[in-house]
């Protein structure tokens, strides 16, 4: 077959929190050819609930994939030679539907809703001994607000046309991956349920071992297995295009955003991470083939499967909630900034943030800390700090948060990263990036082309077994050019800062309690945290032996 003079091209659907996206790449070269992005548009009933309309996401797929076809056509290029579609998407979104009416039975509860704080904790309460991290040599997630299981236990709970349709075998349960892939093979007439193991690993329903979705897991979060998706590998042909312009087009690659921007940084050895900046904030860490298990607050996922038969890699992960989200709401909250963009202007106004410690935990904090009752804080207010001292700050806190990862990656893997490869909508901030290189006391590296996500989703597509268009050789030895970024700032002034981070950080946490904790003398919340009740009963013990010990001294005194 005959193509263009840009050979075989691949198209990649690139569906994340805050924006829907359809880019082009050609597959000889990986150069991005075109694309049409929208916002996309939260919903947010109550404080601390997160919302999307799942029809609007799919209505702002199909849009970005007819416009950029059109981009094609006023570019001389022929659509008809994209040969396969991927999709990355946005991980942990729960969306439930009618597979006999294609209705949404509620809104998609997005990934960092945190209305789910009480179903944890009743969850935690049914564990042994009450622990968080119980299920993590299954999964290799702890119980939290964040993923799938958690958010279906709730709909399950309160919503009745959910549980309605559970009963009556109606229901079908996805990530945004199923969601689309449902929809876009056929829908009703046809569509395949699907997902693959990149986001089925981040429900909290997949033993890691297996890559299936587990009984014993399912049983204890009282979900019905019926309601699941098809588990598959990253990279294989899924279905077709059931309409529109790219009508019989396959979709042959499914990677949950985070797996994606991995791919698309070419991290395929083990040791080699990415830092994706977005909404939230995520550090990747390829273990291999070997999942590795945290004890300092990371997430061990799946990094991708680029084949039925091919092997399953694996990744340490920290996952940092609130990152671009933080300039978002001092956009739309506080009015201080009318663009995003105008955030490093107003930042780079000052030299300093002085003094002035932002602490983004709107929905609590995640990694490495997975405390829900945190809640955020500005610190350090004098009256000489203006807004750009606050913006400033804003973006220093994504590098602390970065930070902490890190930090942990470290006690984890005792490799300590020389670069930190970057990628997403905030790495076009230089600020942010020299701020980042400053506050880790590495060389921060951004590529030329930041479309890493969607990257990764059209080299899985183009490599599936019956597409095969992907040259990934050509990809690694492509010309693309990179940003380096390197410190400024000493090592003591590092530190300084960091270690007033750490208590600005320590003031935040169990802010926000839910009225059911035990309380102290005076009235206060008692934490429900196994750190914390440890750290309580040190003063006790130290009293007790202590007091003991005066006991033994005073008894030889008075025996001399």
């Amino acid at each position: 077959m005959s193509f263009g003079r840009y050979g075989p091209l691949v198209g990649a659907i690139d569906q994340g929190t805050s924006s829907t996206r359809f880019l082009v790449f050609a597959s000889e070269t990986a150069e991005l050819l075109t694309y049409y992005q929208t916002e996309s548009q939260q919903i947010y009933p109550k404080e601390g609930w997160v919302e999307q309309n799942p029809k609007d996401i799919l209505a702002a797929v199909e849009l970005c994939i007819e416009t950029a076809v059109q981009n094609l056509k006023d570019l001389d290029i022929d659509p008809a030679d994209i040969k396969a579609i991927g999709i990355s998407n946005q991980r942990e979104t729960t969306i439930l539907w009618d597979k006999f009416t294609g209705e949404p039975l509620h809104n998609a509860i997005v990934w960092l809703d945190g209305r789910t704080t009480t179903t944890v904790e009743n969850l935690i309460a049914r564990t042994p001994g009450q622990n968080k991290e119980y299920f993590k040599p299954r999964c290799g997630l702890p119980l939290s607000t964040y993923f799938s299981a958690v958010k279906i236990r709730w709909l399950l709970d309160n919503i009745p046309e959910v549980s309605e349709a559970v009963s009556d075998n109606r229901c079908l349960f996805g990530t945004v991956d199923s969601w689309l892939l449902w929809n876009l093979t056929g829908g009703v007439k046809g569509g395949v349920h699907l997902t693959d193991v990149t986001n089925a690993s981040r429900t909290m329903l997949m033993n890691l071992d297996s890559q299936q979705w587990d009984v014993n897991l399912c049983r204890f979060f009282d979900i019905s297995m019926s309601i699941l998706p098809t588990i598959c590998s990253s990279s294989e042909i899924y279905g077709h295009i059931s309409r529109g312009s790219l009508k019989g087009v396959p979709i042959s690659s499914c990677l949950g955003d985070q797996s994606a921007a991995l791919v698309g940084q070419m991290c395929f050895k083990m040791g080699q991470a990415k830092n994706t900046y977005g909404t939230g904030c995520f550090l990747l860490y390829n273990t291999g083939i070997e999942p590795v298990f945290s004890e300092h607050g990371l997430l061990t996922t799946v990094a991708y499967k680029l084949g039925k038969d091919k092997p399953t890699y694996f990744a340490l992960e920290g996952s940092v909630a609130i990152c671009g989200a933080s300039i978002q709401w001092l956009r739309d909250k506080l009015g201080i900034i009318k663009e995003a963009a105008e955030i490093e202007s107003l930042a780079s106004s000052v030299e300093s943030s002085h003094g002035t410690y932002f602490v983004p935990a709107f929905s609590g904090l995640y990694a490495p800390y997975w405390e829900p009752h945190a809640r955020g804080l500005i610190i350090g207010l004098t009256q000489f700090t203006s807004k750009a001292h606050i913006a400033r700050s804003a973006l220093e806190a994504v590098c602390y948060q970065t930070r902490e990862i890190l930090e942990a990656m470290f006690k984890d893997s005792g490799i300590s990263l020389k670069n930190l490869q970057v990628d997403g909508g905030m790495t076009d901030n230089d600020l942010l990036m020299q701020l980042q290189a400053d506050l880790l006391g590495i060389t921060v590296v951004r590529p030329s082309m930041p479309e890493t996500t969607a990257l990764g989703a059209a080299i899985a597509a183009g490599m599936a077994d019956g597409i095969n268009v992907w040259n990934l050789e050509a990809t690694e030895n492509s010309n693309l050019t990179t940003d380096k970024f390197t410190p400024q700032i000493s090592e003591n002034e590092r530190n300084a800062h960091y270690l007033k981070w750490k208590n600005a950080v320590q003031r935040s946490m169990y802010w926000e309690m839910t009225g059911d904790e035990e309380t102290d003398e005076n009235g206060q919340p008692i934490p429900n945290n196994e750190r914390y009740q440890m750290l309580k009963a040190i003063p006790g013990t130290l009293f007790m032996f202590a007091t003991f010990g005066l006991v033994v001294l005073a008894s030889k005194l008075f025996n001399r």
